[in-house]
C-alpha cells in the first residue's frame, strides 16, 4: 500500500487501478485515501478497537468523499475519530448500530402489532389492552407519525418531544399527555429488546399538562331510573324518535322501540353490581366463574384478579345460558374460534338516554360503585381491593366520598354537643362532663 502525506496535490495525483487500494498518510497513522477502479475516492480511517494489538482485527470507517471534503477537513475529522478510539470508542460499531436503528414509526408499529397479536391470542399475557392499542394507533395517525415518525429511535430528543407536546397541548392537553405516555412505553420496549440502554426515554422530565379528572357518580334515584330503563329495554323495548336531520329509509311509522337482549341487560347489571371494568366483564369466561364462592376471576388492566359477586350478581350469572366459553359471546363467536362481545355502546346509549343520563359513560358505573361503597362506610383500601387498584393513589380520588360516613357521625356528635351547650335535650340523654383532671 502506498504512503504519502495527504494533501490536495498528492490526492489529485492518485489514479485508479484494476483493484481498489488505499494510500495511507505518513503523519497520521490510520488516515488514508481509498481509491476504487471507477475513480471514486474517499477519506478513511483504519484502527483496532478496544485494547488494540495485532490480535484485534482492524476496522475501517469512511470519513468523507474526496472532492466534498478537503484534505484538511478530512484530517481534522480523522483525528477526532482516532482520539475517540483511544478513549475506547468504536466508530464502526456505532455506524453499524446507526444503520440498523429503526425509526420511531417503524418500531412503534411493530410494537403495537405484536401487542395486538398477544392481546388477541393470550389475553392473560398481554402488556397492552385492546383499547390502549386502539388509542395508541390513533395517536400515531393523528399526532406522532408526521412529526417524529421518520426520526431514528436514538436520535429523538427531549426538546423535539417537548415541542410536539406543547403544540398538541394547546387544544388537547389530555391527548398531549397520552402522547408522552405512549412514547415512554415505546422506549421501554426498545430497551427491553436491547436496542437502547435501559432507562432511555426522551419523554422523561417533560411536565404533563394538568387534567381535570372527570368524576360522575350516580345518585340512588338515578340508579333507580337506570334499572327501570334496562327493564323496559329487555321487555317492551325503549321508545325512540328518528333524528329529523338525518334521512333514513324504511323507518317504521309505529312501535319505534329498541329492545335489548338478555345478555346485554345482564352485562349492564353486572357492571352496576360489581364496579368491574367493561372489558373485565365482556371478556369473562365461564371457567373463571365460581358461583359457590361468589367470585369471578377476570383478566384486565392490572392483570388477573378476583371480582366479588354480591348475591344479585351471582344470581344473574346463574341464570345465563352457556352458549360459548365466554360469558358474553360476540357476533363472530364460533366453537372453533371463540370471541367475546366487543362493546355495549349502542344499547348503553339507548338505556342511558331513556334514564335521563345523557353524557354518563359506562365507566361512570364503576365510579358510582365506589361512591356507594364509600357511603356505606368502606375504607379506601377496601374500595381499592374491590376495584382492583394496584396503587393507593388511584383510589385516593374517592377520598372525599370516604369522608361522608365520618361527616354523618360528626354531624350527630355536633348535634349532641350543641344541645348540651345550650342546655337542651338531644336525641339521647345528655351526660354531664366531670370536672377536674380525672375527666381529661
Amino acid at each position: 500500500m502506498p504512503t504519502m502525506k495527504i494533501s490536495k496535490a498528492t490526492v489529485d495525483r492518485l489514479a485508479p487501478a484494476e483493484k481498489v487500494y488505499t494510500a495511507f498518510d505518513t503523519e497520521l497513522k490510520g488516515f488514508g485515501v481509498r481509491v476504487w477502479p471507477s475513480g471514486a475516492a474517499s477519506y478513511i480511517v483504519e484502527y483496532r478497537p478496544g485494547s488494540g494489538g495485532r490480535g484485534v482485527s482492524k476496522r475501517r470507517v469512511t470519513v468523507g468523499t474526496v472532492g466534498v471534503l478537503t484534505p484538511e477537513e478530512a484530517r481534522k475529522a480523522a483525528k477526532s475519530l482516532l482520539a475517540g478510539v483511544e478513549k475506547g470508542d468504536d466508530p464502526a460499531a456505532g455506524r453499524k448500530r446507526e444503520r440498523e436503528m429503526p425509526t420511531f414509526a417503524a418500531f412503534a408499529d411493530a410494537y403495537l402489532d405484536e401487542a395486538s397479536e398477544i392481546a388477541e391470542a393470550r389475553p392473560a399475557e398481554a402488556r397492552l389492552r385492546p383499547g390502549s392499542i386502539r388509542n395508541y394507533r390513533s395517536l400515531m395517525a393523528q399526532h406522532l407519525r408526521a412529526v417524529i415518525g421518520t426520526t431514528k429511535l436514538d436520535a429523538l430528543t427531549t426538546a423535539d418531544l417537548a415541542k410536539l407536546h406543547k403544540r398538541v397541548g394547546k387544544e388537547k392537553p389530555a391527548t398531549a399527555n397520552r402522547c408522552l405516555e405512549f412514547v415512554g412505553s415505546v422506549y421501554k420496549e426498545a430497551a427491553r429488546q436491547g436496542l437502547l440502554p435501559i432507562g432511555t426515554n426522551p419523554a422523561r422530565g417533560i411536565p404533563a399538562f394538568k387534567e381535570l379528572k372527570r368524576e360522575r357518580f350516580l345518585s340512588a334515584e338515578e340508579v333507580v331510573r337506570l334499572g327501570e330503563a334496562i327493564r323496559e329495554g329487555e321487555t317492551v323495548g325503549i321508545p325512540w324518535e328518528p333524528d329529523p336531520e338525518k334521512k333514513a329509509k324504511h323507518v317504521p311509522k309505529t312501535n319505534q322501540r329498541t329492545k335489548i337482549d338478555p345478555d346485554t341487560a345482564a352485562a349492564l347489571r353486572l357492571l352496576i353490581f360489581t364496579g368491574a371494568r367493561l372489558r373485565e366483564i365482556l371478556h369473562a369466561k365461564w371457567q373463571d366463574v365460581d358461583l359457590e364462592r361468589g367470585v369471578l376471576f377476570v383478566t384486565g388492566k392490572t392483570g388477573r384478579r378476583p371480582v366479588i359477586l354480591p348475591a344479585p350478581a351471582a344470581a344473574i350469572l346463574a341464570e345465563l345460558p352457556h352458549h360459548s366459553v365466554y360469558v358474553f359471546p360476540g357476533a363472530l363467536d364460533t366453537a372453533e374460534k371463540p370471541a367475546p362481545r366487543a362493546d355495549l355502546a349502542k344499547p348503553w346509549a339507548a338505556v342511558s338516554r331513556r334514564a335521563g343520563l345523557e353524557g354518563v359513560r359506562l365507566h361512570d358505573l364503576r365510579h358510582s360503585f365506589a361512591s356507594f361503597a364509600a357511603a356505606g362506610g368502606a375504607s379506601l383500601p377496601i374500595i381499592g381491593r374491590l376495584l382492583g387498584h394496584t396503587q393507593p393513589q388511584t383510589t385516593a380520588r374517592y377520598s372525599h366520598l370516604a369522608d361522608d360516613p365520618l361527616r354523618a357521625v360528626a354531624d350527630r356528635v355536633g348535634d349532641r354537643v350543641a344541645a348540651a351547650l345550650s342546655g337542651e335535650k338531644a336525641d339521647g340523654e345528655v351526660v354531664p362532663l366531670r370536672r377536674g383532671r380525672s375527666a381529661v
